[in-house]
């Protein structure tokens, strides 16, 4: 793998939170990966990546349940837990297909081995880039500033800076991954992944017309739901009674899991009670995703309802119950 391949992959692995939709109770989400979609119902999945030659290859498999394997994750907040867990553990696997399919390095529809040298290392350097950039720096310049000015030098005036940068940060990195013309194709992935998934959705017949028809912004987004991430990290480390600064640092990291398992709560019954309260939260989100998602061309489309197809054919083959949910 060369430089350029390297990076475009490192930055694919830092987007696998934003491209993810769906959840594991609901009959249909997917993700956008390296030039295709990756798909799951229920208990299958099925990734479509469209080759170099112009032709689609794809990789599929049943998929259990966490939540079926570990009670645990049925319940509040744990099931955010699992569902997020889940959910990258098969992004990664689905990242690695198509990146073996769309960089030209496999010739056969046999499925790709994740778990190399290589990959592990790749995301090995992505949590720990994403650590320094989201927990060190924010915190690190927030403490700065209170240093030197004294409005900004009280421990509650400390973490709203520390939020304030956190998500100028994320918003920055979003904004110059969406000039690069690599990361403009993902994201018309990622918009073929939403308009399919609304087209499925909608009763109507999965057709590329249909498709084409819908908005690219979905509620269940992954870049929603990491909006929601940093609002709520935001209000929660606001109250933290710390002021040691490597103490504040490890509190972040600490209460991660949390943060992610009641953002999930709040996504999941927004998306239940469109309009309540809570669908505020999740605003922001849906205008992020005017970057995050485009508008996908025909054959982006196609690549996204041949992944859902294989996926519920699959699915139907378990016996699986189709409904939409």
């Amino acid at each position: 793998m060369n430089v350029r391949e390297a990076v475009r992959l490192f930055t694919h692995i830092q987007l696998l939170p934003i491209l993810e939709n769906g959840e594991e109770t609901t009959l249909i989400g997917g993700q956008a990966v390296m030039e295709g979609v990756m798909m799951r119902s229920p208990h299958s999945y099925c990734v479509a990546v469209r080759k170099p030659d112009g032709s689609i290859v794809t990789e599929e498999s049943p998929l259990p349940r966490l939540s079926e394997r570990y009670p645990i994750l049925k319940w509040p907040v744990f099931r955010g837990l699992g569902t997020l867990g889940g959910a990258m553990a098969l992004g990664m696997k689905a990242l690695k297909f198509s990146a073996d399919c769309a960089l030209g390095k496999s010739g056969q529809e046999s499925p790709a081995k994740p778990g190399t040298g290589g990959m592990v290392l790749q995301i090995a350097t992505s949590v720990l880039f994403m650590i320094a950039l989201y927990k060190f720096v924010p915190l690190y310049l927030a403490t700065q500033l209170g240093k030197h000015f004294e409005p900004l030098s009280g421990r509650f005036a400390i973490n709203m800076v520390d939020g304030t940068i956190r998500i100028a940060l994320f918003l920055g990195f979003m904004f110059l991954l969406s000039r690069m013309k690599e990361m403009k194709r993902l994201f018309e992935y990622h918009g073929a992944e939403h308009r399919v998934v609304f087209n499925f959705e909608s009763g109507q017949p999965v057709t590329v017309e249909n498709a084409q028809r819908f908005v690219t912004w979905h509620p269940r987004c992954g870049t929603s739901f990491l909006v929601v991430v940093l609002i709520v990290a935001m209000a929660c480390y606001a109250f933290l009674p710390i002021d040691n600064f490597w103490a504040k640092f490890a509190a972040r990291i600490a209460l991660l899991p949390v943060i992610v398992g009641i953002s999930y709560e709040i996504i999941r019954f927004a998306a239940k009670r469109r309009g309540g309260l809570l669908s505020i939260l999740t605003t922001p989100g849906l205008w992020l995703q005017r970057v995050t998602t485009q508008p996908p061309s025909n054959e982006q489309t196609e690549v996204a309802i041949c992944a859902l197809e294989r996926a519920m054919e699959l699915e139907r083959q378990q016996g699986g119950v189709l409904v939409i949910a």
